[in-house]
């Protein structure tokens, strides 16, 4: 049972940046999900005014400051409610609700944090809870062009070690951020934590299988009421069933939810 204090409320940014042309980050005043998210967990938001849109999005927790009482997202523009949210200034308010679901589960040492694109979102806050507990995680990033690659600095600030993939190799290597992944398994096999496009974590599953080595996915999912009573954004599991990703996710074992 959600906390009444976790409930829908009215919370008001508190810084925004432009990271790329196309993603938008958001700092709000939200001094109770600051204290509750975990990493992996996602915040469910309003964007836009009255029913215009209707539904909520999630949007993964990006970043949090218990002390101050912000958490961040990161996001693409990619629709009409991206574009209003992407809107947002300091001083305007949002309707937030969250943080909801199941986060990643950390393992003890380090890791590779794998990320397609704005899948980046939540790797941020995982890396900082890792490096808290004295893990030493690697980030893997892809994207499409290196313009998509610009909170590289966030993560060298935790002093993560950053390798890059793009598709047209305008950055880094030149192709898919799993092979990179392959190449790094085939020397040190360490805990994976990935969010990305399906694509991208059918690979990761098929890699990590193969090198007998533990992997959470965290999937990207359209969520309508984010508490799984709707169920409309049920995945198969392996083996038979269904999982909701609001609910008994966004995070999971690889091997649990079918990727393909």
């Amino acid at each position: 049972m959600l906390s009444p204090s976790l409930g829908p409320r009215l919370v008001s940014v508190v810084g925004r940046q432009e990271v790329s042309p196309d993603s938008v980050r958001l700092r709000f005043a939200a001094p109770e999900a600051a204290s509750a998210a975990q990493p992996g967990q996602f915040l469910h938001l309003r964007c836009g005014t009255s029913l215009d849109p209707l539904l909520r999005r999630p949007f993964s927790v990006h970043a949090v400051d218990p002390v101050v009482g912000t958490v961040s997202i990161l996001f693409r523009v990619v629709g009409a409610g991206t574009a209003w949210l992407a809107r947002r200034h300091p001083g305007d308010v949002v309707d937030l609700w969250g943080p909801l679901g199941r986060g990643f589960v950390l393992h003890p040492g380090d890791g590779w944090l794998v990320a397609g694109g704005v899948g980046v979102a939540p790797l941020l806050f995982l890396a900082a809870r890792l490096r808290e507990q004295g893990a030493a995680p690697q980030l893997l990033w892809g994207a499409r062009r290196r313009q998509e690659l610009a909170a590289v600095a966030d993560f060298e600030h935790l002093g993560i070690p950053v390798e890059l993939a793009t598709d047209d190799g305008s950055e880094g290597h030149h192709g898919p951020v799993t092979d990179l992944l392959a190449e790094v398994l085939s020397g040190r096999r360490a805990p994976v934590y990935a969010c990305g496009p399906r694509p991208m974590l059918r690979r990761v599953g098929e890699l990590t299988r193969q090198a007998a080595v533990t992997a959470q996915v965290s999937l990207e999912e359209r969520m309508a009421c984010g508490v799984g009573a709707c169920q409309g954004c049920a995945c198969p599991r392996r083996g038979g069933g269904y999982a909701l990703v609001c609910h008994d996710g966004p995070v999971f074992p690889a091997e649990e939810v079918e990727l393909g």
